[in-house]
């Protein structure tokens, strides 16, 4: 039996199920397996909250496209929940338990009694207080139970024709901004754009802008870095003051998930 087939089977029994899929190649290969297992009675579910950017949003559709599963949307604003804007070391648990009642509520009126994410194997490795928050909710994680790596993950959506296969893992926009520092609209538009304006100046997929009090660090692979010369830095930092970072500046030391607060992201 492959690992593919394992996941598949994971499904086995279940009456109805709804996928917590985001934008990312770990949630996007459960709700194929569960799609191939159930049909219609597999639903994926995004939520489209202020800290998802609209290329993560728009991926998430184009995975479940792909798939052909039916897709929901929650909307709601985390903003509006303090114990979150604050942004202490807790803020990843305050959204996933928010996310998690949003879910269960969406479930129960879909008759649905099993929710399931995308944390993989590897993620147990990290520091993920949103994991744990899940847990309360009693949401499950097919890919942990069938003991499937990300390096796995990515091989298996490879060979279904998954387009997310090698996409680079992504994180909420929040993570970018200090803990201490709070959580605020302008930052979160300021940081996505900023990271636009980067990958298109620079075709580099793999990219982040912390926004430290105002000034942008992009963060990029230690072998990317070569791509920015004066030209294209200039270009960038033109851009970036323009919606209001006081200043830009390259991390030399590359990118590391989760650096600005040392632990992943």
């Amino acid at each position: 039996m492959t690992k593919l087939d394992e996941l598949e089977n994971w499904f086995a029994n279940k009456d109805k199920v709804m996928i917590a899929l985001s934008g990312g190649v770990d949630s996007a290969l459960v709700a194929y397996a569960a799609y191939q297992k159930l049909g219609d009675s597999a639903i994926a579910v995004t939520a489209d909250y202020k800290t998802l950017s609209e290329e993560e949003l728009q991926t998430a559709k184009k995975i479940c496209s792909e798939i052909g599963i039916t897709q929901l949307f929650l909307d709601y604003d985390e903003l509006e929940n303090e114990e979150f804007t604050k942004n202490d070391s807790t803020r990843c648990f305050h959204c996933r338990l928010e996310l998690g009642d949003h879910l269960l509520k969406l479930a129960k009126e879909h008759h649905i009694d099993v929710i399931v994410d995308g944390t993989n194997l590897d993620d147990l490795g990290d520091y993920r207080p949103g994991i744990d928050a899940l847990r309360q909710n009693g949401i499950l994680s097919p890919l942990v139970e069938t003991n499937l790596s990300k390096s796995q993950i990515r091989q298996i959506a490879k060979s279904v024709g998954l387009s997310v296969h090698d996409k680079p893992s992504n994180s909420c926009l929040a993570s970018r901004i200090p803990w201490g520092q709070r959580v605020t609209a302008e930052k979160l538009t300021r940081i996505e754009f900023g990271e636009t304006v980067v990958k298109q100046l620079t075709k580099i997929k793999q990219v982040r802008v912390r926004d430290l009090n105002g000034s942008a660090k992009i963060e990029v692979e230690k072998n990317d870095i070569s791509e920015f010369n004066d030209a294209v830095l200039d270009k960038i930092t033109e851009k970036l003051k323009m919606i209001g970072f006081t200043s830009v500046e390259i991390d030399q030391e590359g990118y590391k998930p989760g650096k600005i607060n040392v632990i992943a992201d």
